[in-house]
């Protein structure tokens, strides 16, 4: 698949087959996280794979009522929930190198998208999830406390196919030379 394609491509899925996610598929998506950039090779990212549906029943109960992805939580075969090692990323000599402070959020997110990409590629189907109660997750879980919960994402075959939004076009969102000019 070109890179263009999977990036244009990949939707958020929120209906998932019960069909099970073969193991090698689960392995290069790990590669995938294992590969994406982080500040200074930092890597702050860790990742729980939580398949036992007693657990992702729990997962699925920090949600909101209104998440549009609290069933996909239960139903879809694995959920991944990706954490950031806290004071790593960003940080030189134990202090924060700029004004942003800790890079955990940054680094994660890219590796959750290349989490998504690689996944859309083998045919399977995920949704960034943000919305919930994190520090419920932290405890189900058990996060260190070294560590906090990002994100997580559901991991399945889709059951339906997602549709792509509508885009803004590039003079909406690019300046040249200074902000604001076209």
């Amino acid at each position: 698949m070109d890179l263009m394609e999977a990036i244009k491509g990949r939707r958020s899925i929120r209906k998932y087959k019960p069909d099970p996610v073969p193991e090698d598929a689960l392995q290069k998506i790990m590669e995938a996280v294992r590969w994406a950039p982080s500040w200074a090779n930092t890597q702050c990212w860790e990742v729980i794979i939580v398949r036992d549906p007693n657990m992702k029943s729990a997962l699925a109960n920090t949600l909101t009522r209104t998440n549009p992805s609290l069933s996909s939580i239960t139903e879809a075969p694995i959920v991944i929930v990706l954490c950031g090692k806290k004071g790593v990323s960003g940080f030189k000599k134990g202090e924060a190198a700029t004004m942003k402070g800790d890079w955990l959020m940054f680094d994660t997110g890219i590796a959750m998208q290349n989490l998504c990409l690689a996944a859309h590629s083998l045919g399977l189907g995920t949704v960034v999830v943000g919305l919930f109660d994190h520090k419920k997750v932290e405890e189900i879980l058990g996060v260190s406390q070294n560590a906090e919960v990002v994100a997580m994402t559901p991991l399945g075959y889709p059951a339906t196919e997602g549709s792509a939004p509508k885009r803004k076009e590039l003079s909406e969102f690019v300046f040249y030379d200074r902000y604001g000019k076209e």
